[in-house]
């Protein structure tokens, strides 16, 4: 699904990158952990085409980038990242805005097939929110506007999901809801890459995890094995203890020993 090899990227006199490879097979539900400005939303921009590496070889969906039309293969990839919001128009309505994954619309100008409006209305009760699909977009929280992208990009059946920090800025219940809504679609065999700074978000639908640290992958593989105090006092730079709960991680910050 995503093979990268040796990526680097070069702006000016910074390294962005240096040396990133990262393998994400098919039904694999990945994150992509680090701190901030670690790289990984290059690396993001990198698989869906936005962005292209100094050097080193980009393989998505069988697909080399510079051998392909790399907006054919964006068709294929469900992405959610922080800007899409501020390009969506808040007085629409909510089943609108779904159905604008299908379209590859920000808004809808024309006629919606029956078929396509009940489509925008499953794809709502998927995430659990069929009761708001007449309101306006602006009038949820921030937590049903993430829920509702979700549901958006599920429109167009992609087999590749991305999504980009998509807790930022959602308290404690809207995070856990959102974090339910996305365990919902494991049994799509829809492969996944998930970007965060915070562990306890790596949920059991999560089973591998590459760590990142100043624009290297430092660790990848199954989430237990990568998820070491040894790694983590590493990438982070504070003495970290973990400790797992039914297949989710939680830390503390301190010397103890991991559970």
């Amino acid at each position: 699904m995503i093979h990268l090899q040796q990526l680097t990227l070069r702006r000016g006199e910074k390294d962005i990158l240096r040396g990133v490879d990262l393998h994400v097979n098919q039904g694999e539900q990945w994150t992509l952990l680090g701190r901030n400005g670690c790289g990984k939303s290059t690396v993001l921009e990198i698989i869906n085409g936005y962005l292209f590496p100094t050097s080193g070889t980009v393989d998505v969906l069988g697909s080399r980038y510079g051998q392909v039309d790399v907006r054919e293969i964006r068709k294929k990839i469900g992405y959610i990242s922080p800007s899409l919001i501020e390009k969506l128009t808040l007085r629409d309505p909510v089943w609108e805005i779904v159905v604008g994954g299908a379209l590859a619309y920000l808004r809808i100008y024309e006629e919606v097939p029956d078929a396509l409006r009940e489509r925008a209305h499953d794809e709502l009760e998927r995430v659990g929110l069929r009761a708001l699909a007449a309101q306006p977009f602006g009038t949820l929280s921030q937590g049903e506007r993430k829920k509702v992208l979700l549901a958006r990009t599920m429109m167009a059946e992609p087999q590749l999901l991305i999504l980009d920090e998509p807790c930022a800025g959602l308290d404690l219940y809207e995070r856990e809801r959102f974090l339910d809504a996305l365990s919902g679609l494991s049994a799509q065999n829809l492969s996944m890459l998930y970007v965060t700074h915070h562990i306890e978000e790596i949920v059991p639908l999560f089973t591998h995890v590459a760590l990142m640290s100043e624009g290297q992958i430092v660790a990848s593989g199954p989430k237990q094995a990568v998820l070491t105090p040894e790694r983590l006092k590493a990438a982070y730079d504070l003495p970290i203890s973990i400790y797992w709960q039914d297949s989710r991680p939680w830390i503390r910050v301190g010397e103890e020993a991991s559970i």
